[in-house]
């Protein structure tokens, strides 16, 4: 998997608040989503369904890499939401499949949109014991699956877990070493509390470490904080030069900087690092043909 700063952050807008569809997409996350699921009641589906389309076709979605969250293909919801899909002038980049419990959850999405997006990627939303224990079979599931998500909250109401870090760090890692054993991405869930900064900066920052790529948002406030969290300081990148340049001059053989013994792994993990955020930091995100379509 090349190593690309593919999703710090994920901003999701029901498809029924359309006032917030520019917002979204000015809101500076990696991928701007409209919501069929959770945000939307019941009465309103169909609704969503036909307003979701200008998500992705307003000026201001120009650019932005665009995400959908269908609801889950084992009702009928997510199968219409799949086949109103075929209608979009303007394809999504990203096609959110939430309480993905087999393989069998992606393929069926991939087998009715492979006609009319054969460009959209997909990320599986792992929400229930079930799925965290497919998990490793569900991330092989296809090859334009590119992350696995966790959905703590359902994850929580299925296994009466309480919704904090530590109740959760199991659920978590299992997610994380599934996700990078096949080499694609993998998302956290969002914190719900959208005014607590402080409590939202500190669990990015545990799932950072813990592996993750990023986190989903729930309010366009969350995103600048999950950003920075996902992104190294100066001092980190400064360091990943040292450790590149000395792997360099000593023939990528085990050498010390600043006190401390490195090699193969750190020389690699710090080449990733600036290349991800150092030598091509200003480079924006690179984006899909559905993005490149509306630039």
């Amino acid at each position: 998997m090349k190593y690309t700063r593919y999703c710090r952050s994920l901003l999701s807008t029901p498809a029924t608040a359309v006032g917030r569809y520019v917002a979204g997409h000015r809101s500076g996350a990696d991928i701007a989503m409209v919501d069929l699921e959770d945000s939307v009641p019941p009465a309103r589906k169909e609704e969503a369904r036909r307003r979701a389309e200008a998500f992705f076709s307003a000026p201001s979605a120009r650019g932005v890499r665009c995400a959908v969250r269908i609801n889950t293909v084992s009702g009928p919801e997510g199968l219409r939401d799949l086949l109103a899909l075929h209608s979009y002038r303007i394809k999504p980049d990203v096609v959110l499949v939430p309480m993905v419990e087999s393989r069998r959850d992606i393929e069926i999405v991939e087998q009715v949109l492979r006609p009319c997006c054969p460009d959209t990627e997909y990320f599986a939303v792992l929400e229930t014991p079930r799925g965290l224990q497919d998990a490793p079979a569900i991330a092989t599931a296809s090859p334009r699956l590119r992350a696995l998500v966790f959905g703590s909250a359902d994850y929580v109401l299925a296994t009466g877990a309480r919704l904090s870090w530590e109740a959760l760090a199991y659920a978590r890692s299992r997610l994380v070493n599934s996700a990078r054993a096949a080499g694609i991405e993998v998302m956290d869930s969002p914190l719900f509390e959208v005014l607590d900064e402080g409590a939202l900066a500190c669990e990015a920052a545990l799932a950072k470490d813990l592996g993750f790529s990023g986190k989903i948002a729930v309010h366009p406030r969350q995103v600048p904080v999950i950003n920075r969290a996902f992104s190294p300081d100066a001092q980190t990148l400064a360091r990943a030069r040292k450790i590149v340049e000395a792997g360099r001059r000593n023939g990528r053989d085990i050498t010390v900087v600043d006190g401390a013994m490195v090699g193969m792994p750190f020389f690699e993990a710090s080449r990733r690092l600036l290349e991800e955020f150092g030598e091509r930091r200003a480079d924006p995100v690179h984006s899909t043909p559905a993005a490149q379509e509306r630039e």
